[in-house]
C-alpha cells in the first residue's frame, strides 16, 4: 500500500501541493482527477523522488520513502509512466523494454518478458523497429510496457490517453483492468478524460488547487457530481 500524509510542495513562492493525504490499495485502482495546473504531475514527482518534498511524508509497503532517490524507489517496486512517454526515440522497442529491467541483474535482464508482449502484441510485431518510429498510441504501449517490465507492485501513470486514437485508449483501459484484476499491483492512475477514469476506478480522489476536494468510491462518481468537477 502506499500512503501518503500531509504532503506539501512549493515552486517559488507558490504553495503547489497543500496537504495532500490518501492511499493507493494493491488489487484496486485509484483514480486522480482534476483540471490541468492543479498539481497532479507535481504530485506524482514527488511521489517518485524526482522533486523533493518540502513537508509530509511518503510510505510504500510500510517503509516510509520520503527520502529515498528516484532510482531506490524503483528498486523498492514502484514504476511510472511519465506525461508525454519518454521513451528512447533511437532504441528499437526491444531495447526500450530491456531498459525497464535495469532493476534486475544478470539473466533475469537480458530477455524481455512473454507478459509484455502478451499485454501488448504490437511490441513484439514491432521490436526491432525504432522507438521514434512508432505512433502516439504504439509509443505509450511501448512506454506502459518498459514500465512493467520491471514487475513493479505500484505503477503510476500520468494521463495515458493523452493524444491517442480511442482504439488503442480501449486497448490500454484493458491492460490496467487486466493488472488490477491479477490482485498483487496497485495502480495510481492520473487521468483528466473522465469516461475512461469513471470506467477503472475502484477508488478516485479530485484534485483543486492542490488539495483533494472529493474523494469516494468509482462506481459512485456519476452520482457524487466528478464529471462537473472536472470538465474544461
Amino acid at each position: 500500500m502506499l500512503q501518503v500524509n500531509e504532503l506539501n510542495q512549493y515552486y517559488g513562492g507558490s504553495h503547489i501541493l497543500r496537504g495532500v493525504s490518501f492511499e493507493v490499495r494493491v488489487g484496486e485502482v485509484t483514480c486522480l482527477l482534476g483540471r490541468n495546473g492543479v498539481g497532479k504531475t507535481t504530485l506524482l514527482k514527488s511521489l517518485m523522488g524526482l522533486v523533493p518534498v518540502k513537508g509530509g511524508s511518503v510510505s510504500w509497503q510500510g517503509k516510509t520513502i520520503t527520502q529515498r532517490k528516484p532510482h531506490q524507489r524503483v528498486q523498492a517496486g514502484i514504476a511510472y509512466v511519465p506525461q508525454g512517454r519518454e521513451i528512447f526515440p533511437r532504441l528499437t522497442v526491444e531495447e526500450n523494454l530491456l531498459m525497464g529491467l535495469s532493476r534486475f541483474s544478470g539473466r533475469e535482464a537480458k530477455a524481455v518478458p512473454d507478459e509484455i508482449y502478451q499485454l501488448f502484441p504490437v511490441l513484439k510485431e514491432m521490436k526491432l523497429r525504432r522507438g521514434g518510429d512508432l505512433s502516439g498510441g504504439q509509443q505509450q504501449q511501448l512506454a506502459i510496457g518498459r514500465a512493467l517490465a520491471c514487475k513493479p507492485q505500484l505503477l503510476i501513470l500520468d494521463e495515458p490517453t493523452e493524444g491517442i486514437q480511442p482504439s488503442i485508449i480501449k486497448e490500454i483501459g484493458q491492460v490496467i483492468r487486466h493488472l488490477a484484476g491479477r490482485g498483487d499491483m496497485a495502480i495510481l492512475l492520473v487521468e483528466q478524460f473522465y469516461d475512461f477514469a469513471a470506467e477503472l476506478a475502484d477508488q478516485y480522489l479530485v484534485m483543486s488547487r492542490g488539495e483533494i476536494v472529493q474523494r469516494g468510491h468509482g462506481s459512485a462518481m456519476e452520482q457524487e457530481g466528478v464529471r462537473g468537477l472536472v470538465a474544461i
